[in-house]
Parts: C-alpha cells; structure tokens; sequence
C-alpha cells in the first residue's frame, strides 16, 4: 500500500515546469559522461511549432519523432536512435532568429529522412536504448530542485559503444541533408537564410583544436563547398527574403528568456536584461531568475506585468503557478495551473503538473481529479514514468489498490526494470476483475517482461 509518507517521498524535488534530467543519450559525441535534458512545456511547443511543417514537407509523421532538449552551452544539434531529435539548449540561446533554429532543424531532419544512422550497430536499436530514452523521457532520473543545480547520473552506456564515432557523418551525407533542408524550408515557404546564417557562425572554429570547437563541427563536417551551396541558393531563391512570422518571432524571444532565465546566474541574468529593458523576453527571464533565487515577491511582480499585457496566456500562467507552488503557496498556484491546462489539455507536462499541485493538497475530490488528468498524460506518453509514479500515488489514496499497483508496475517498465514490472503487474492481478482493460494491461506486462528475461 502506498501511504502519506511514501507518497511525500515520491513527490519531493519535482520541479513543476523547467525539468532537468540526467541520462546518457546513445555515443553522444563519442563521449561517455553524463548529458542533462530539459523538459519544458513552453520550450518543446516552441520548437515543435518550428518542426513539425518541416517533419510533414519531409513526409515523416511528427508524431512519430520525439524533439529532445540538452541542458548544454556548446552549438549543437544532432539525431540518435532513428527518430529522435537532439537540441541544445546553447545552439537555442544564441540563435539570433526563428530561422536559423529551423534551418538547422532542416537539417537534422534531412538525415532522419535520408535514414543516415542506419549503420549504427543493432545495440543501438534494441531495448537498452528504449529503457535510456524510456528513463529520459519520463523522467525516470532524478529531477532538479527549483535552481536547477541538482543532478543524478542516470544510465549509462559501455565505453565500447560510446567511444565509437557513431553520429560523425560523412561529407556527402552532410550534403545531401543540406539539399534536403533546403528543399524543406522551399517547401514550406521559407527561407534558407538562417542555415546558411548557421553555418557562418561555425566557419571561424574550423581552424580551432578539436576540444575547442563546438560539437556540432566535430560530427557535421563543415566544408567550403557546402557553404558555398547554401549561400548559391540563398542568393538565387524566391522565398531568401522571408521573414520570421511575428508569431515566431514573439515565440522565440520568450523561448530565450526563459531559457536564460533558468540556466543563467541572476547576476549574467541582469546584465543581460537590465531593469531598463522592459520587453517580454526581458520580464521573463528575470522573473525565473528571481525565482531561482527565492526572491519571490519580485519574481511574481514582473509575472503580474506579463500577464497584464498578455492576459490568459498559458504559459505565463503555468510559471507564476510554480513560483507560487514552489513556495508553498499550493492553493493559489492551482486555479493557475487548471486554466493553463483548461487551454492546452493536449500537453502533457500541464497535464502532470496540474496533477501534482492536486495530489499535493490531498483533497479526496481533487485526487480523482488528479487520476483523470494523469490518465491523460500516460495515453499521450504511454512511457513517462513520473505520470506512472503519480498515479499510483493517486490510485493508492483513492483506495484503489489494484489501479495502484498497476501503475507501479507501468512506472516500473518505463524505467527499464522489467522485474519490478513482473512483480507489481502479479499484485495487481489479484485484484482487477478479469478481462478488464486494466487486468488485459497487467498480462500485457508480464507477458513484455517475461519476453525481456528470456532475451537476457
């Protein structure tokens, strides 16, 4: 059974809207240390508003490719595991436009398209991948406090794998997913201008040591002649005086604020947007940079000039909602996060967030409440594990033992340990009726984890 005091221990060091995960991504870089991703409501619609027409000119199906974001400073961008997109958050920071970000995306998505990682040993394929990006994913790692300090390592993969340059593509390959890209920018009525923008940022670390390049140049081979290609078609297409949509635009400027704002120290913060500087990117990268700081009152001052300027918006409501909760403040912070969510029901990090603050008041008719929401959050990411974790929460106070276990037994599979999964999915059975959809689901669960012991 799943008691208060198990339940706080589960909950505790939840960072309600910026998470920062520790897992090793598959030979990222040929490197074996630890890499830190970002789940961000706001951040990830951004860059999906960005890729997805890019996905859909590409003709793969967005929904099928998950965009991930790296906690790293250095420019980079780089495909792992088939279709999984990899951004860091330091290529998102110093990109000057919408444009450039998507000419980039363009790219990388010129090699899921061409299937330019196909020669990448069957390890990388099997379930040990799966468990990593299952543990990324649904946050199966540890998670931050509000200041983003914290980190666990999470899985690893051998040094055999990860000394092997597996992402480093060849000269044509780097080619063809220009072409490609720009053939996608083309075909959404965009411009090729940020690529080639991009590539110009690069072009000075040619010359530099490897350890002081940036990763992207140690695994996308920048040429002369791929530049050259890319500035021709700038020159000569339509669509190279095409600006960003003010849509985009306005996106991107709070994508890079927040970011700041959580990754920067305060001090950077300020001299960066100076209190002189009243723009929205500016407000909001301050207002997250007092909160880390726990100088809430502050922190909530310059969110209330946000939203009075841009009334209902969601994602405002989501971050003044977290500074409230992260003080304590968990009555306050819920009719913020209900209409945050009320506006975007399909985005599961509001969906858990929500939950959260619900679990967290333990009022029995907002723990139903929490059990609907979170149900919602596992059909849209059937593998985040913190969903699974706090529905057995959720499921253990509404005495709802059978449900509970359940749950333990999906957080357990997101995470990798099919065990685990073996052995709650067992106590789940003996009490769900047979034949129900949650009784189907616990066969289907030791039947995967008895297929992965026999496969050991």
């Amino acid at each position: 059974m799943i008691n208060r005091a198990i339940a706080r221990r589960l909950l505790a060091g939840f960072s309600a809207a910026f998470l920062i995960l520790a897992a090793m991504a598959p030979a990222v870089l040929a490197q074996s240390r630890p890499l830190s991703l970002i789940r961000d409501a706001e951040v990830e619609s951004t860059i999906r508003a960005y890729a997805d027409p890019l996905f859909k000119a590409a003709g793969l199906d967005p929904g099928g490719i998950r965009v991930l974001l790296v906690n790293e400073d250095s420019i980079n961008a780089f495909v792992a595991g088939g279709m999984r997109l990899f951004i860091n958050t330091g290529l998102l920071m110093r990109a000057d436009t919408p444009n450039q970000v998507k000419g980039v995306i363009a790219h990388e998505t010129g090699h899921i398209a061409g299937a330019h990682l196909s020669r990448i040993q069957e390890e990388l394929k099997n379930a040990t991948i799966e468990q990593i990006i299952g543990l990324v994913l649904g946050g199966a790692a540890a998670v931050a406090s509000g200041d983003g300090g914290a980190m666990v390592a999470g899985a690893t993969l051998g040094s055999e794998i990860a000394k092997r340059n597996l992402l480093k593509y060849s000269r044509t390959q780097e080619s063809a997913a220009d072409h490609a890209g720009m053939s996608y920018l083309d075909a959404t009525k965009q411009s090729s201008r940020g690529m080639l923008e991009f590539f110009e940022k690069l072009e000075g670390q040619e010359f530099l040591l490897g350890q002081n390049q940036d990763p992207y140049l140690r695994t996308h081979p920048l040429t002369t002649d791929r530049i050259d290609t890319v500035r021709a078609h700038v020159d000569n297409s339509p669509l190279s005086d095409a600006k960003d949509p003010p849509e985009d635009l306005a996106r991107h400027e709070r994508m890079v604020g927040k970011l700041k704002g959580y990754i920067w120290p305060l001090s950077r913060v300020e001299q960066e947007y100076p209190a002189s500087d009243q723009s929205i990117g500016a407000r909001y990268a301050r207002a997250i940079a007092l909160f880390r700081v726990s100088r809430m009152q502050e922190a909530l001052r310059e969110m209330d000039s946000l939203l009075a300027d841009v009334p209902n918006d969601p994602f405002f409501q989501e971050q003044k909602a977290q500074i409230l909760f992260e003080n304590g403040k968990l009555a306050e912070a819920l009719p913020l996060y209900t209409a945050a969510y009320n506006q975007l029901p399909d985005e599961p990090l509001l969906g858990l967030e929500l939950a959260h603050v619900e679990i967290e008041l333990e009022q029995p008719e907002l723990t139903k409440s929490a059990i609907r929401h979170l149900e919602g959050v596992t059909t849209i990411e059937p593998r985040n594990a913190r969903a699974w974790e706090f529905l057995a929460i959720a499921y253990g106070r509404d005495d709802n033992l059978p449900m509970a276990a359940l749950a333990q037994a999906e957080h357990a599979m997101a995470i990798g340990d099919s065990e685990e999964a073996w052995a709650w999915a067992k106590r789940a059975l003996e009490g769900l009726e047979a034949g129900s959809p949650g009784w189907l689901k616990a066969n289907d669960i030791i039947a995967e984890a008895q297929m992965i012991k026999e496969n050991k």
